[in-house]
């Protein structure tokens, strides 16, 4: 298993450090806070937000029904694209040593 995260502190633990070692699962090293590498904030926050922004919601369960409803909407064909595109701006991060 190769897994990728951010570089938030609970995710840096040496608890959960450890875990992973012990299930040999490896960490996928990310530069600090680089919201354009991640697929939900260069992807998923953004598609919902265009389709979310502007309405008024009453309850969270509101917005917590209108947010699903929008997630069922994505076809799976934007999700493979997504995760191309992770790729090509990985791609980027490493020929240019983490200087994007």
């Amino acid at each position: 298993w190769l897994l990728h995260h951010d570089n938030e502190p609970a995710h840096t633990l040496l608890l959960v450090r450890d875990f992973l070692a012990k299930n040999n699962t490896l960490m996928m090293p990310q530069p600090p806070y680089s919201p354009h590498l991640a697929p939900c904030d260069f992807f998923l926050f953004p598609k919902l937000k265009r389709t979310m922004k502007g309405r008024r919601y009453a309850s969270l369960d509101e917005i917590k029904a209108a947010s699903e409803e929008e997630l069922k909407k994505i076809k799976k064909n934007d999700f493979l694209k997504c995760f191309e595109d992770w790729k090509n701006r990985w791609h980027k991060c490493i020929i240019s040593h983490g200087d994007y």
